[in-house]
């Protein structure tokens, strides 16, 4: 679990980049974020563009320990894929959760990809 009084500090740049990534939401996210937002969803709280360390997640839910990340075409490049891969274990090694979407996802599929999320938050349909 994620222990908030070790990982108050956060590098002041990277705190200026979550807050600007929180105004230009893609589109996907933005779709995602309409169903998540103001504890609507199931009365859990997620935050969006949440820094932790180094990285910026694009939703995590501190109660459920659960990062949700939205992958566009981006991170179809191997590069991107290697990059995604160790930040996901750096994350689960701290304990958190961390699933993945693609855009085709919250596209063709927002209902299952919420039945995901609450699967993952210990809901039952």
């Amino acid at each position: 679990m994620i222990d908030d009084s070790a990982n108050r500090y956060v590098n002041p740049v990277i705190l200026a980049r979550a807050k600007e990534l929180r105004r230009p939401m893609t589109p996907h996210e933005a779709k995602l974020w309409q169903r998540l937002r103001g504890k609507q969803f199931h009365a859990i709280k997620f935050r969006r563009q949440h820094p932790i360390y180094r990285f910026i997640l694009d939703f995590f839910c501190y109660q459920h320990q659960l990062v949700i990340e939205i992958d566009g075409d981006s991170h179809a490049a191997p590069d991107q894929q290697l990059y995604d891969q160790a930040r996901t274990e750096w994350l689960e090694q701290r304990g958190l959760r961390v699933i993945r979407f693609a855009n085709r996802d919250i596209d063709a599929n927002i209902e299952g990809v919420l039945r995901e999320i609450a699967r993952q938050c210990g809901i039952q349909d």
